[in-house]
This record gives C-alpha cells, sequence and structure tokens, in this order.
C-alpha cells in the first residue's frame, strides 16, 4: 500500500506545480481547442496531467528498495518501453502535429519493446485453434503489438470527460491488483497499486472541476502500461484465463471497436475520423446536458463531470465479474457479451430519443471554475 501512498503524493505535487505555473507554460500546453467536435469542456486549462501521473510511475520504483526487499528493476523496465507512447502522446499534446498515424506507431513500438525486453508476449487466448498459431513466435508477437496499441489507444478514446477515462482506469487497475494479489504475482501487484496513487493524484485535480486534463500523453502512458499488466498477468500466471483480460478491459475495448465499425461500416468514412458520437458524447448531449444554460460556466462544468458517472457505472459491468471469476472462462465470456448487449441497448436508445427516464437529471449544483481557467475563446 505504500506504493498507493507515495504515488498519491508524487503526482498530486507534480500536478499542483504544473496547475501553478500554467502561466509560464500555458501558450504550449493550455487546451484551447474547444470547439472541436469531440470537445465538451468549458474553459482552456493545461492538458500535460499525463506528465505527472508518469513521474509518480517512475519515483515510486526507483526508491522501492528502501522499504521491499524486491528492486523495482522490472517495474522501470517496463517504464521504459513505455517511452515511445508517451513521449508522442505528449508531443501532440504541445504541438498539435502528431497524426494519429504517427501515435499508433509509437504505441506499437512501445508494444514490440515489452515484447523483447520483457518477454510480455501473448501465446494464448484460451481458444485453442488460435494458441496453436500463437505458439508460432512472429504470430505471437505481432497480435500481442495490435492488442496492446488497440487498447492503448482505446483510453485515449473515451479521455473525453471529466474523471472519465482516469476513474475508469483505476477500477481497472484495482480489479489487476487483486487478481495479481490473488496469484501472488508481486510485480503486477505492486505496479497496479502504483498506478492506482498516481491516477488518484491527477483525479482531484481534473473532477469535479477540472484544473488539468489527462491529455494524449497521460492516456497513452495509462492505457499502455494498464495493457502491458494484463498481458504479462496472463503471461505469468496460467491459472489466470485469458478472457479476464477481454471482461476487465470491455469497455475502452468495445468503445473502440464500435467507433470503427460506425465510422467504417455505417458512415463509410476513415477509422480515425473524429466525431461526436461515442456513448458518451451521446450521454452528456441528449441526457445530462438537457436544460443547460450554455454561456454558464459553472453548470457546464458540473454536467460534464456528471456524465463520466454514467460511463463508470456502465463499466462495472464487466469489471466486477472480472474480478471475482478471473480463472473461469464462461463467466469471464458471459460478462463479456452482457456488457456488449447492455451498450448496444443503451446506445441504440439514445440515439432513437428513447432514453428511459431514470437516467434524466433533474438537478443540478453550481460549481466554480478554478482560479486562472481561461474562458472559451470567440
Amino acid at each position: 500500500m505504500l506504493n498507493l501512498a507515495l504515488g498519491f503524493v508524487v503526482s498530486f505535487l507534480v500536478i499542483f506545480f504544473i496547475v501553478r505555473s500554467s502561466g509560464l507554460h500555458g501558450s504550449l500546453t493550455m487546451d484551447h481547442d474547444l470547439r472541436g467536435i469531440q470537445k465538451n469542456h468549458a474553459y482552456a486549462v493545461p492538458r500535460i496531467g499525463g506528465i505527472g501521473i508518469a513521474c509518480a510511475a517512475t519515483v515510486v520504483p526507483v526508491i522501492q528498495p528502501l522499504w521491499a526487499t524486491n528492486p523495482g528493476t522490472s517495474q522501470l523496465l517496463l517504464l521504459l518501453c513505455a517511452v515511445p507512447a508517451f513521449a508522442g502522446g505528449v508531443i501532440e499534446d504541445m504541438t498539435k502535429r502528431v497524426s494519429p498515424r504517427v501515435r499508433l506507431l509509437c504505441a506499437l513500438a512501445s508494444a514490440l519493446a515489452a515484447c523483447l525486453l520483457m518477454h510480455a508476449t501473448l501465446t494464448r487466448v484460451d481458444l485453442p485453434l488460435v494458441d496453436q498459431w500463437l505458439r508460432i513466435v512472429p504470430i505471437g508477437i505481432g497480435f500481442t503489438m495490435l492488442g496492446v496499441a488497440g487498447l492503448t489507444n482505446a483510453v485515449n478514446i473515451i479521455d473525453g470527460f471529466n474523471g472519465l477515462a482516469s476513474v475508469v482506469t483505476m477500477l481497472i487497475f484495482a480489479s489487476i491488483g487483486y487478481v495479481a494479489h490473488s496469484v501472488n504475482d508481486w510485480l503486477i501487484m505492486s505496479m497496479a497499486l502504483t498506478m492506482i496513487g498516481a491516477i488518484g493524484g491527477f483525479v482531484l485535480w481534473n473532477f469535479p472541476v477540472p484544473s488539468v486534463f489527462l491529455g494524449d500523453g497521460g492516456a497513452y502512458f495509462v492505457g499502455f502500461i494498464m495493457a502491458e499488466l494484463l498481458v504479462l498477468l496472463i503471461v505469468r500466471n496460467p491459472s489466470v484465463s485469458a478472457w479476464y483480460a477481454m471482461a476487465v478491459a470491455i469497455y475502452p475495448t468495445f468503445e473502440t471497436l464500435f467507433s470503427i465499425y460506425r465510422r467504417r461500416i455505417v458512415r463509410g468514412r476513415p477509422a480515425g475520423a473524429p466525431d461526436g458520437l461515442h456513448l458518451h458524447t451521446l450521454v452528456y448531449r441528449r441526457i445530462v446536458r438537457k436544460g443547460l444554460d450554455a454561456g454558464n460556466l459553472r453548470q457546464r462544468a458540473l454536467r460534464n463531470s456528471f456524465t463520466s458517472v454514467y460511463l463508470w457505472v456502465l463499466s462495472l459491468v464487466g469489471i466486477v465479474p472480472a474480478t471475482f471469476f478471473w480463472d473461469r472462462p464462461i463467466a469471464l465470456a458471459g460478462a463479456t457479451i452482457a456488457f456488449i448487449l447492455v451498450y448496444v441497448q443503451l446506445y441504440v436508445a439514445i440515439v432513437r430519443i428513447r432514453t428511459p427516464r431514470w437516467l434524466m437529471i433533474t438537478r443540478h449544483a453550481p460549481v466554480v471554475a478554478p482560479r486562472g481557467a481561461e474562458r472559451p475563446r470567440h
């Protein structure tokens, strides 16, 4: 638990410095694009909160030998593998000039590094015919790279509202830590606890009133570490069903797959083209934003944050059963299917404007924008 506490403190303090010094670096780090098709924020704040999380994740294993018998070498090696994905995201946060394709290549490079340096290569998905092919090294590496890069990008896709991606990933890391503890995998449990603390330190600055955003760098970093811990958990522990990874991360995974289907098949557009039709965006526009005074920053800030609560609850449909049935493939497959059915039913209902009344909010409390936050530019 010391990993969690220390990760929280370091992350909180680093982001405190980022927020308080925004006047010095705001021209480079502020997210001024408030009118984009996927933008739902009320004012501009720095979008480099991921730097605080990455700093915390690095500091903890460096000083870990002070209280633990096991050195933090493996954690640092994993963080080294994360550098390409994290760097690609941070550079995009600051320059807006890194294309989605380049960021995907960076994520693939990080996944390849983990395969080679940490032997984090999937050789089973608990499907006999597929497992035979995965035992062929090049195929196993290629499959793992695609899976890790896909989940890394999926966390960035769900990062659209205050606290959404950060709290969902905290829940997933908590599940990973619980399963790792159940199978006595100290490495994975330690890293999971560190990430929970690091993300927790960020959440206090991002929810419910944002003073900083996660940014692409933070989303890619958190997504990559999460994906690799899932791979390592399966590779290192034969008792853990490969279906656990699918069930526990089904929300970001299915959001990504459904988005590709919606863009490529339904609308005939490039899979990477941004749109405003993600489930979290529809929840905001057709449920949470009802009766919103668009010119009232206090209302907009609260409604943005309240949107995340809907998706936190939805993500638990996969996370909770995965946590307690991590070694039972049938139960995990059932949880995965149950999530997909709930997601599709909810999506269709909202699109057809048949949202159940119990999902509609009727009250809101005022929220004050943090000092130094910039109003939208006209």
